[in-house]
């Protein structure tokens, strides 16, 4: 894991928009159904927004219908944190870069085989880089 990317909020506010500062480094959620992410088809790997750490791929990536993306597992568990959130009155686990900490959004127990796991995710929170397949069209 490269070194941690640790940034005041005023240089974070000045590389993000503030959607993005509110959701990565405030744990807030965009709204369902509206993220750039949420229905993209693209074959390529997801990057943390916040310092480029890659984090899903579009292999492990899922239609869950919640409006937000969805992956089964991330590139490598080492790329991501997990902590329990007892924010909002619920019991939820919490998933961040662990490279800058940037909040990514939560992971639940109701996805597909075969790790069962349901990483949703914030648009917000992430960067695409297509495969170079991709990048020829």
């Amino acid at each position: 894991m490269p070194d941690k990317v640790i940034k005041t909020d005023e240089e974070w506010k000045s590389k993000l928009t503030p959607l993005q500062f509110e959701v990565t480094r405030n744990k807030g959620t965009e709204r369902a159904f509206t993220g750039k992410y949420y229905n993209h088809k693209g074959k390529g790997i997801y990057t943390c927004a916040c310092c480029g750490n890659e984090l899903f791929t579009s292999n492990e990536k899922y239609d869950s219908g919640t409006g937000w993306p969805s992956f089964w597992k991330p590139v490598d568990n080492d790329k991501i944190e997990i902590k329990k959130d007892f924010s909002y009155g619920m019991t939820r686990v919490e998933v961040l870069c662990k490279r800058c900490g940037a909040h990514l959004g939560h992971v639940f127990e109701d996805g597909p085989e075969p790790t069962g796991l349901r990483y949703c995710i914030n648009s917000v929170s992430l960067d695409f880089e297509a495969a170079n397949a991709e990048k020829e069209k």
